[in-house]
């Protein structure tokens, strides 16, 4: 293939992002090295697939039609790793899982037990992060496969695909907190109190923008906080119940609680080895 799968990276991330500079930050490249590898893929084509002379540059009617290609074309070059990767006997010597408190850890339990007895001489390592935390340790290798709550979007980079579970999150506070004895709340009187809110490091969303808030980036800090009555918390209802040591009681707001979908997600260009692919298949099939 004359294109090279960097070039073809770059120029899908940046489509994604809406700029070369934030493709750069999304593949932990230099914006010189981004644009260098677009420009190099137009030179290969004969054609130009970003309009430069805006403020952020736009795809043109050619680059459209070539985005379709090109996403093609990176599918199946994840579909040739994934192959070889269960092709391929050796198994990685060290797997590190993220595991997100949207995910009740009584489905963890039992494919641990049998990732023990499949692998018995691997290195396992387990990290507790959500959301952008999530996404930013398996675009850094720091991690092979993580469990999340489903994003709106993912990174080029990213692959993801649907747990057949979800979980239901609901609305908190500790059992003497003024919000607890006021029976059905609107949103409005919500604003009134300080909120504890999940806030990533990687995080790029604005926090609410009604009332205080504190902020924490893992669950199980925000239970503890919502616990010594700081204030109101969105939170997993399975956590409550198995961490909460009954101290927290569940608020009364219409359109709670709701259930969200978890994906299992991975690195397309450091796709994990045969451990990781028994881990992530055992993942999607446990759900079904």
């Amino acid at each position: 293939m004359r294109y090279s799968p960097e070039s073809l990276l770059a120029f899908v991330t940046a489509v994604n992002c809406g700029s070369f500079s934030a493709a750069a930050r999304r593949l932990r490249k230099s914006q010189s090295t981004i644009s260098a590898a677009i420009a190099g893929l137009e030179t290969d084509l004969g054609l130009q697939l970003f309009d430069r002379s805006g403020h952020q540059p736009t795809l043109t009617p050619a680059g459209g039609k070539v985005l379709v290609y090109v996403q093609s074309i990176l599918h199946a070059s994840e579909q040739l790793d994934e192959l070889a990767v269960r092709l391929c006997a050796a198994t990685e010597p060290r797997l590190t899982f993220v595991l997100s408190d949207t995910w009740q850890t009584v489905h963890y339990e039992s494919i641990l037990q049998r990732f023990a007895r499949q692998f018995p001489a691997i290195e396992f390592e387990c990290l507790l992060a959500e959301d952008a935390d999530v996404i930013d340790l398996l675009q850094s290798q720091r991690a092979h496969v993580g469990v999340l709550r489903r994003q709106p979007r993912y990174p080029a980079d990213i692959r993801a695909e649907r747990l057949q579970v979800q979980t239901e999150m609901a609305i908190f506070a500790a059992r003497d907190h003024p919000l607890a004895k006021a029976g059905a709340l609107s949103e409005h009187r919500l604003a009134t109190e300080r909120q504890l809110y999940l806030n990533t490091y990687n995080s790029q969303a604005k926090p609410p923008a009604q009332g205080i808030v504190w902020s924490a980036p893992s669950y199980l800090m925000l239970l503890e906080m919502a616990e010594q009555g700081f204030g109101w918390s969105i939170l997993p209802r399975w956590l409550v119940e198995q961490f909460g040591h009954r101290k927290l009681t569940e608020l009364s707001v219409p359109g709670w609680p709701r259930l969200i979908d978890v994906d299992v997600a991975w690195s397309k260009p450091h796709p994990p080895g045969p451990a990781g692919r028994w881990l992530i298949d055992n993942l999607l099939a446990q759900s079904e």
